[in-house]
């Protein structure tokens, strides 16, 4: 079993080895010679074990058990953080280990928080693979692996269990293969359109990829220091649309080309998801319009950060920390709610708080009606009976993180503001919060071993804490 965890695991560092090509193919381009070797170097490294792993094949496959995706899921993430984080050393524009490793964290779990004062010094190369980490992050490389090698299609499931987002972790076709290729294939499609229609704003070709990979995989690195404050209202407007593209439910892009698109509008964590998104850029749009004095500048700063924190991309046009407190406010707020389930989005969850919602609206009618029967509804149907306590365990988990984590912040001597965002932006991946580590701000100056529980709380976050928590448990690895 050990040795058929090892290839499966060495199969996956491959594929993410094999991506780096594309970060190589622009360092080339660019001429950045201080970077070839950057990601030459690893890329090989990782690479040809993996080649060997997938032509030494095993006679017969074992059984694959939930403890085993556990244990491949949680190494395959740890171990790619740490291969992403090597061409940032390597080339010597990251060379703390420490801040590579929660550079390139923030990147696969597509949170966007940086440690860097300056990203424009970076070379276009190593800005398009702080960018590429999002993109492959956002679906998840194991989706991808399963999708590219159908012989995972043993244990497929169960491994896409483990990495997909949200209380609902289904299959749209028989075969999970084919459901992680047709998700793989809608995202890609919907990467060549968004590079596409970039290109035609005041975005070069590098600057139009770098953008695609961040907003569909709900990432938020920046290229410039001003991020997209630097770029054009329809690039602005491109971008926003996209970001809540990705922080939809990719399985329900499916029904919409299997022409179900009733389904599609009928689904309860889409229709509160669009709500929360409209009621939030309304307010938004009304308390900026005394500081922009323009309505359509106005709704396009509050649309973009909405948007933006909604789906814990964490891009910014403007610095919203100096904006009006109702508008703050909002925002704040955003914080603890995230994107739709099985998106590239993080944190709670928006259904997650509507079956709470609906939960708390039955507990005030059994109060009204002792001996009544009430069930919660999702989608027109009735919900499973156990999925209340499954989201209420998950949000003590995930606030319970939150609060460690704004510990371990605040024990670097910042004010609470600062510790606790910092803490609800990594959980929730979403990358800037307020105070210091603002949409202007890093997180440059927390001490490494800080920085290290960060990345820790960041993977946490994306594997939705279940996953990085039981394989860090004791229990978990008795017989």
């Amino acid at each position: 079993m050990i040795v058929f965890l090892l290839r499966i695991v060495l199969m996956l560092l491959s594929i993410v080895a094999v991506s780096m090509l594309i970060p190589l193919g622009f360092a080339i381009y660019h001429r950045e010679t201080d970077t070839v070797f950057a990601f030459l170097l690893p890329m090989v490294a990782f690479l040809i074990p993996g080649i060997l792993a997938f032509i030494f094949k095993q006679k017969s496959k074992p059984v694959f058990s939930m403890k085993a995706g556990f244990v491949v899921v949680a190494s395959s993430w740890i171990l790619a953080c740490i291969l992403g984080a090597l061409p940032l050393m390597i080339s010597g524009y990251v060379p703390s280990f420490f801040d590579a490793f929660f550079e390139s964290a923030s990147g696969f779990t597509t949170t966007g928080a940086s440690i860097l004062s300056s990203v424009e010094a970076l070379p276009v190369s190593l800005n398009i693979w702080r960018a590429e980490m999002h993109w492959l992050g956002g679906m998840g490389i194991v989706a991808m692996t399963v999708a590219l090698m159908p012989l995972l299609g043993i244990g497929g499931f169960t491994l896409i269990k483990a990495e997909t987002t949200g209380p609902d972790k289904g299959k749209i076709t028989p075969k999970i293969a084919q459901t992680a290729k047709i998700l793989w294939f809608i995202y890609i499609f919907l990467t060549f359109i968004q590079i596409v229609l970039l290109l035609l704003t005041d975005m070069n070709f590098s600057e139009s990829v770098f953008h695609t990979f961040g907003s569909l995989g709900t990432g938020g690195f920046s290229m410039k220091n001003s991020g997209l404050a630097s770029y054009s209202p329809a690039a602005q407007w491109i971008c926003t649309v996209f970001m809540l593209i990705a922080g939809t439910n990719f399985a329900l892009y499916y029904l919409l080309m299997q022409k179900r698109g009733k389904e599609f509008l009928q689904n309860t964590e889409v229709k509160v998801y669009w709500s929360i998104v409209i009621l939030a850029t309304a307010v938004v749009t009304i308390a900026l319009l005394p500081v922009y004095k323009s309505f359509s500048t106005s709704v396009r700063h509050a649309a973009f950060q909405v948007v933006s924190v909604l789906t814990t991309t964490g891009f910014a046009t403007a610095d919203y920390v100096q904006w009006p407190q109702l508008a703050q406010s909002v925002l704040f707020l955003l914080l603890f709610i995230g994107g739709c389930s099985a998106s590239t989005a993080g944190g709670v969850k928006v259904v997650r708080w509507t079956v709470l919602f609906k939960q708390m609206m039955n507990e005030i009618k059994r109060m009204l009606h002792p001996y009544g029967v009430f069930t919660i509804h999702l989608n027109g149907k009735a919900g499973r009976k156990d999925i209340v306590y499954s989201v209420a365990a998950f949000i003590f988990l995930y606030f319970l993180l939150v609060a460690i984590t704004t510990l371990i912040a605040s024990l670097n001597g910042v004010d609470l503001l600062t510790s606790f965002t910092s803490g609800l932006a990594l959980v929730g991946n979403v990358g800037p919060g307020f105070g210091k580590v603002g949409p202007t701000g890093n997180y440059g100056f927390y001490s490494s071993a800080t920085k290290l529980w960060f990345s820790f709380a960041m993977l946490a976050g994306r594997l939705e804490l279940y996953t990085i928590f039981i394989f860090l448990t004791p229990h978990f690895w008795k017989r």
